[in-house]
């Protein structure tokens, strides 16, 4: 295959492979002093439908939690933070095109024979969101947020280390640097 019919193919992959990464992004409260966050208990938010992707997002945030040194605790009155996630579903609209190319040709002048053809395919890729928040119990203020989006899978085994990939992610600066 000729470098001129392969170009558009290679670049069609290597902004596929980009707009598939990962993102993760956190704030917080400048204000905040983490150092005095000890404990947490979690508090409705958005859960997914899935009760099963409920309970893995879930045990997800609480290994990140006890890995950063805070306590889960059951009583929300007891609790230093409040933690919620919120999850949302959507979709990005990708589109292919495949340049099939003329036939005959040389120095970059076309001769002859059918000009070029190109197909072009449409997909809707579904697109996962989730927001951890983490609120401080006594001002009931947030006090740190994390957004990750990734593209979802149809196999759960994928979806639940997206979620551990993100989470890990999304804990690996916190607490904050003062």
């Amino acid at each position: 295959m000729r470098l001129r019919n392969a170009l558009p193919l290679l670049m069609v992959l290597l902004l596929t492979t980009f707009a598939m990464a990962q993102k993760v992004n956190t704030d917080y409260d400048r204000a905040a002093t983490f150092s005095n966050y000890h404990t947490y208990a979690w508090t409705a938010g958005t859960p997914v439908p899935n009760q099963l992707m409920d309970g893995r997002i879930r045990d997800s945030i609480d290994q990140q939690l006890a890995s950063k040194g805070l306590q889960k605790v059951t009583d929300p009155e007891k609790a230093d933070l409040i933690v919620a996630y919120e999850a949302a579903l959507g979709h990005e609209t990708q589109m292919n095109t495949t340049d099939l190319g003329g036939w005959g040709g040389w120095g970059g002048y076309r001769y002859g024979g059918m000009g070029g053809m190109s197909t072009t395919t449409v997909q809707n890729i579904p697109v996962g969101q989730l927001i951890v928040l983490l609120g401080d119990n006594k001002t009931k203020k947030v006090v740190w947020r994390a957004t990750a989006s990734d593209t979802l899978s149809d196999k759960p085994e994928k979806n639940t280390k997206k979620v551990q990939k993100a989470a890990s992610k999304m804990f690996k600066n916190y607490p904050p640097k003062a």
